[in-house]
């Protein structure tokens, strides 16, 4: 396909033959990992203002924004490899950095009934989801580019 890099497939794997499904990304948007950064901070949002320390409010909300600009970052960097890596790497730690937070939610929750304990722990499995992806794009990014 003219005009198209392809740097993402999965492989679907059937009991006689494999089939290999090859998703084209012209863009970040086309990244899942992206469109799922994006999904989450919403809800971290909506969650967030109901934490009354100010500083781990702030810290989540930070980091949070942060792991969408990075991959968007990291993204518009490919021709450079290092440098991609370099983005997809702060990425992954700011994913961890908010799955740190959460689960110092998750512990206030225990005491302080205005936390959403539930949602915390939804929002921990999503995050933790997202940490996975970020990872493996970060895998597949360094063997395409080696």
């Amino acid at each position: 396909m003219p005009g198209y890099r392809v740097i993402w497939f999965r492989v679907v794997r059937f009991p006689d033959y494999q089939v290999r499904l090859v998703v084209a990304i012209k863009n970040v948007k086309d990244l899942r990992v992206y469109q799922l950064a994006l999904e989450l901070l919403e809800v971290v949002y909506q969650t967030v203002y109901k934490i009354p320390h100010l500083k781990l409010r702030t810290q989540l909300t930070k980091s949070a924004e942060a792991i969408a600009p990075l991959v968007s970052e990291g993204f518009s960097k490919r021709r450079n490899p290092k440098e991609t890596t370099r983005f997809y790497e702060m990425a992954m730690a700011e994913s961890d950095e908010v799955l740190t937070h959460l689960e110092e939610a998750v512990i206030l929750s225990k005491t302080l009934r205005t936390i959403p304990r539930v949602k915390c722990e939804i929002l921990l499995e999503r995050y933790t989801t997202l940490s996975k992806q970020l990872n493996k794009l970060f895998s597949a990014w360094k063997k395409f580019s080696a």
